[in-house]
């Protein structure tokens, strides 16, 4: 016996080893193997009852067809003669003996006509009689009862029953040894994907992060098994991320940090008079480490903004000009024009003030990276299922290898890394929008511009009026 569905042969000992080593192996097994055993032995004894009782049946079929044929040859003799006496059984004793009877003939009066008038079977067949079974038939001639014939039957269907019994023992044997091996590939089934899913778990434990279960089965088992190593992906990947934000954060605190401790000591040492020149770029140095220390904030609760949203009906539309009003300062310090187009209601069931927040961030965004003159419009409009707002402005634009990592934590362009900035804003902003179930995307074509989409689910009861 062999198993390729695991990488090569098996060995029958090896075949059971594996399952037998786990305690629900074990169980598995056993259950599997008990409800085997009692299958083939109910089958088996319902074959071998059911095997005797159909030979009997037609044993006795067959023995009653014996007697009333011997019945008409006996009533041919007695018709012949117009009696007993001188009538020839030889040919009904003939059709006894080929059915393996004896043949005992008797008149009315319960006298022997056969083997011989008046006379007992003799030793031999009052023996045979008293221990065979017997079947008995009226011999009929004119239509009267004349006497009755006796097959007294020595031999049994010993040999049909034996080879019937042969047959079933053996189909028993088969059906177990089959019952066997289904129960020990089952067991092995479904015990080593369990048995890799918890080796692998353990060595992932012990600290190796390449391990994995990287093993099929059926069903939920191997549900199971790619649900565990996609878990293990992205908790590697989650330590990854982690590891990078940790260097990217000491990185960026690193200069603001260096910068003052400096200041500071040129200033301890008398180095530098303390005029307002060098204590204002110290001041700088300072809102720069506290602005990085604030989106860290920002983005720390906007990963946990599924849990703190506080959902209303609102009007996203309207969110949007309140961000734009409480924006427009800053926006046209930066010496940019502003457009709006939000003619129709975009009904949300969202956080108002989280959604404010997204907003403020791109305009901040865009204040920050536009040069004077380009212009910021803010438009919207729904579909069937989604509110969609759109912040589309005419500056620079970002490169197309960079516009698919411009939503990552602390990542920054190439071009972007001359402008202050940590890298944060929009990273907040798809946490923001992602808590409420949305989307936010971007777009630059390479003419220049940036076009940045977010879209949200409609609330349900405008939806439902849709």
């Amino acid at each position: 016996m062999s198993d390729t569905g695991w990488g090569g042969p098996v060995s029958v000992d090896r075949w059971f080893r594996g399952p037998l080593r786990s305690p629900l192996g074990r169980r598995l097994l056993a259950a599997f193997l008990f409800v085997a055993l009692s299958s083939v032995a109910v089958l088996t004894a319902a074959a071998l009852v059911g095997t005797a009782q159909g030979l009997t049946s037609a044993q006795q079929s067959d023995r009653r067809q014996a007697a009333a044929r011997t019945a008409e040859a006996a009533s041919a003799a007695y018709q012949q003669v117009g009696g007993w006496a001188g009538a020839d059984l030889t040919a009904a004793s003939a059709i006894a003996g080929a059915a393996g009877a004896q043949l005992i003939v008797q008149d009315n009066d319960a006298q022997m006509v056969w083997p011989g008038r008046g006379m007992g079977p003799g030793m031999s067949g009052m023996h045979a009689a008293a221990t065979a079974a017997v079947v008995e038939a009226p011999v009929v001639a004119g239509g009267q009862t004349v006497g009755s014939v006796r097959l007294a039957f020595t031999t049994t269907a010993t040999a049909g029953r034996a080879v019937a019994w042969s047959w079933v023992l053996g189909a028993a044997a088969v059906a177990l040894l089959t019952a066997l091996a289904a129960a020990g590939y089952v067991t092995r089934r479904l015990t080593r994907p369990l048995q890799a899913i918890t080796g692998a778990a353990r060595r992932f434990a012990a600290g190796e992060p390449s391990a994995r279960a990287d093993t099929g089965g059926p069903g939920e088992l191997g549900e199971l098994a790619t649900a565990f190593d996609t878990m293990a992906d992205d908790v590697v990947r989650a330590d990854q991320v982690r590891r990078s934000l940790a260097a990217d954060v000491a990185h960026e605190l690193r200069t603001p940090l260096a910068a003052l401790q400096a200041g500071l000591e040129e200033l301890r040492d008398g180095l530098r008079e303390p005029d307002t020149e060098r204590l204002a770029t110290l001041h700088d140095q300072t809102l720069r480490l506290g602005r990085v220390v604030q989106d860290l904030a920002d983005l720390s609760a906007a990963e946990s903004a599924a849990l703190s949203l506080h959902r209303t009906d609102t009007d996203l539309a309207e969110i949007a000009r309140t961000a734009l009003a409480a924006h427009q300062a800053p926006l046209d310090a930066a010496g940019l024009h502003t457009d709006t187009d939000l003619t129709v209601a975009l009904p949300v069931h969202a956080d108002p003030d989280r959604l404010h927040q997204a907003i403020t961030n791109l305009l901040a965004n865009a204040a920050r990276y536009c040069r004077p003159g380009d212009r910021v419009t803010i438009s919207g409009h729904h579909s069937r299922e989604f509110a969609v707002l759109e912040i589309a402005d005419t500056g620079p634009g970002i490169p197309a290898d960079e516009l698919p990592h411009i939503f990552q934590r602390l990542w920054r362009g190439q071009h972007a890394r001359t402008v202050a900035g940590t890298g944060i804003g929009l990273a907040v902003v798809r946490e923001l929008v992602t808590a409420h179930g949305g989307t936010v995307s971007a777009a630059s074509p390479i003419g220049g511009g940036t076009t940045v989409t977010i879209q949200l689910p409609l609330a349900r009861s405008d939806r439902a009026d849709r």
